[in-house]
């Protein structure tokens, strides 16, 4: 049984919901937060990446940073301003990317599904990346990122939505990456209901935002630890989320590009490739079917196809970032974790193979690999298996946006 339940949001005022909504804090860096939110003092990325309105090079995790986040929040509910709303509601969100359209609920989730992995989890977290997260939110008193989770298809909970939608929208608008956002509140009454069939669904699985999701459960055990009189019904105990039914999600591929050839030339390194891939030149850079993955190296594209059974490889292993790793980049460039070498790099599918072509043509690569992305089919069963998939192994496209709904506590 999964709890997804209706709070009171924090919002924006309608007029105003274009220029507060913002990327989320870990899909930019300082440079380009700044640009996004240059001339916009509404801007949510103030608040989620506060370190744009301070001295350049100043350390991400200094006090100072924070405070300036509790400072542009405050002065963000004062000016956009952000409203709480007097009821709890469930909140309808549709992304609208080229012909793609995914529809969810805005929720809360419980912090104790998640420690009992009713929330399931196919990614782990790093602990510097959970200790900015839970300081962040603490000092808001506020979750304002939410967690994008996924769910196994509901009838009954896609007939309230489309009823929901029928409604005029709260927020109606195109960012300008062309991403079309549209909110629309839901009656309390309805959001009960709604939340009553979220309790038929068995499992909730993260999708991305992992690091929230476990900075919000650290930020309720703290929260627990200076609540004598605590009951579980606090609003500390849920986290913000969106869930979106698993068919209508999209991911995209996570492609990988290496510096060098570990050593070996050309030659030598299409050779040692040999013994475990079929190397032919590619007509295309764009991958096909699942097992197909495609190297750009010396301006060429080629087509590397496995001569050993995927089938008979088990579910973490048949991906197709696990048979790159495990049969390419370990053995062949000598790159053991790929967590922490510095000869890697992750390239989100959102960019296009020319991306890989521009890194290896200017030189800051030598080689590139694009991947058939992973299927939320092989995300769910990983998940359920209590497995954890290989690093950057998704990226999910379109991208929720921070300031729209915050959830405080």
């Amino acid at each position: 049984m999964s709890v997804f339940a209706p709070f009171h949001g924090l919002t924006p005022d309608p007029d105003k919901a274009e220029l507060v909504a913002a990327v989320p804090y870990d899909v930019v860096n300082t440079e380009e937060a700044a640009a996004l939110a240059e001339g916009n003092p509404l801007s949510f990325l103030r608040v989620s990446r506060p370190e744009i309105e301070l001295d350049p090079g100043m350390d991400l995790h200094d006090d100072k940073v924070y405070a300036k986040a509790a400072e542009n929040f405050k002065r963000l509910c004062e000016t956009a301003p952000l409203t709480l709303d007097s009821g709890e509601h469930l909140y309808v969100y549709a992304l609208q990317m080229g012909e793609h359209r995914q529809i969810g609920m805005i929720g809360v989730a419980s912090t104790e599904d998640y420690e009992n992995d009713i929330i399931k989890k196919h990614e782990k977290t790093r602990k510097d990346k959970e200790d900015d997260r839970t300081r962040h939110v603490m000092i808001l008193r506020s979750h304002t990122g939410p967690v994008f989770m996924t769910y196994k298809d509901s009838a009954a909970i896609d007939a309230k939505i489309a009823d929901a939608m029928s409604a005029s929208p709260t927020f109606d608008f195109t960012a300008p990456d062309g991403i079309r956002h549209t909110v629309w509140r839901i009656d309390e009454q309805s959001s009960v209901a709604i939340s009553e069939d979220f309790k038929s669904v068995p499992c909730l699985y993260i999708a991305d935002g992992h690091h929230r999701a476990a900075s919000a459960a650290r930020t309720a055990k703290a929260m627990r630890s200076q609540s004598p009189s605590h009951t579980g019904q606090e609003d500390y105990n849920y986290f913000l989320a969106v869930s979106f039914p698993a068919s209508q999600l999209r991911i995209l591929p996570y492609n990988r590009a290496v510096a060098d050839l570990n050593g070996l030339s050309k030659e030598t390194f299409l050779e040692a490739l040999s013994a475990e891939f079929a190397v032919a030149p590619a007509k295309s850079p764009e991958t096909e079917i699942p097992g197909d993955i495609r190297m750009y190296l010396d301006g060429e594209w080629f087509h590397l196809e496995p001569k050993f059974d995927l089938a008979s490889l088990g579910v973490i292993e048949s991906l197709d970032v696990s048979v790159l790793q495990d049969h390419l980049l370990g053995p062949v460039l000598g790159i053991d974790d790929p967590r922490t070498s510095q000869r890697v790099d992750f390239i989100g599918g959102i960019r296009g193979t020319s991306e890989l072509e521009k890194l290896v043509d200017g030189g800051k690569m030598m080689v590139a690999f694009s991947m058939y992305p992973t299927t939320v089919e092989q995300l769910m069963a990983i998940a359920d298996a209590g497995e954890i998939m290989p690093p950057k192994s998704t990226w999910f496209e379109p991208k929720l946006r921070d300031g729209l709904v915050c959830h405080n506590f």
